[in-house]
């Protein structure tokens, strides 16, 4: 999700994330594999390229991730990523997932970790219809790149665990910091832990309601700058969202797009 207005919604989670900030941020220090130092934010939006070396952690699986902020597409130069930030939503999130189901299109959910919790039966809905998790952090914060490093872990696993367990045991593949304030040392934590720092090459602008037009208008004008395209299925309204993804997804196809995700 990227920086904006309407922190209303952004205060109703934290808010009901402070209770788990307390009691995780005293015990939730993790010891980077590499050295844990901080940097400057680097946005996660169309010309975002990380600065950390590109050597990945090993995920607890074995397999390496990469630390660097993921872009592309994981079917290749046609291919086209869905994601969706900041639900699950009990009203908006049954739609977009009817919306993608009805395209035959797969995308990534970007989870905050309270929507998570107060929601397992949808973050179980997104999984069984084929859809990926990406951790989203407990209270989307997006000042995390300001925060000392406890807070950053704590943001980032204390959410992985809610996602986790809402989802019945199946892990966020991606982190995707809020308003893309991402760190050196979140970057290296998220991939140890086998989630690849997600960026975004298109932002839809939906989170402003601007309208369906132009929410399609955006797209169809921005695609050329990669293929990630970021959406929203909480925070408000998303009705517009909604409408917006009825008419891009086809056109999209049109375009001789295919639909993948985010390459890890």
């Amino acid at each position: 999700m990227s920086r904006h207005g309407g922190r209303g919604w952004h205060g109703r989670v934290l808010a009901a994330a402070v209770g788990v900030t307390a009691a995780a941020a005293a015990t939730s220090m993790w010891t980077a594999q590499a050295n844990p130092v901080e940097g400057q934010h680097t946005p996660a939006g169309s010309s975002a390229h990380s600065s950390a070396p590109n050597a990945g952690s090993k995920a607890p699986g074995g397999k390496p991730v990469s630390v660097d902020i993921a872009h592309a597409s994981d079917r290749g130069a046609r291919g086209v990523n869905i994601t969706i930030d900041d639900g699950p939503d009990p009203t908006w999130t049954p739609e977009v997932l009817q919306v993608l189901r009805d395209n035959g299109v797969k995308a990534t959910f970007c989870m905050v970790g309270t929507q998570a919790q107060a929601h397992p039966d949808l973050v179980k809905a997104v999984v069984a219809a084929g859809h990926r998790l990406c951790d989203h952090t407990v209270s989307h914060d997006t000042t995390m790149d300001k925060k000392s490093q406890a807070y950053q872990s704590q943001q980032i696993l204390d959410a992985e665990r809610m996602i986790t367990q809402a989802s019945g045991g199946v892990r966020p593949q991606y982190y995707r910091a809020p308003g893309g304030a991402f760190t050196p040392y979140s970057r290296q934590l998220a991939a140890s832990h086998g989630m690849r720092p997600l960026g975004w090459n298109v932002d839809s602008k939906d989170f402003e309601h601007p309208g369906t037009g132009a929410i399609v208008a955006t797209v169809k004008s921005e695609i050329s700058n990669g293929p990630t395209i970021l959406f929203h299925d909480a925070g408000g309204d998303r009705s517009q969202t909604v409408a917006a993804l009825r008419e891009v997804l086809p056109w999209l196809k049109q375009q001789g797009y295919s639909f993948g995700f985010p390459v890890r």
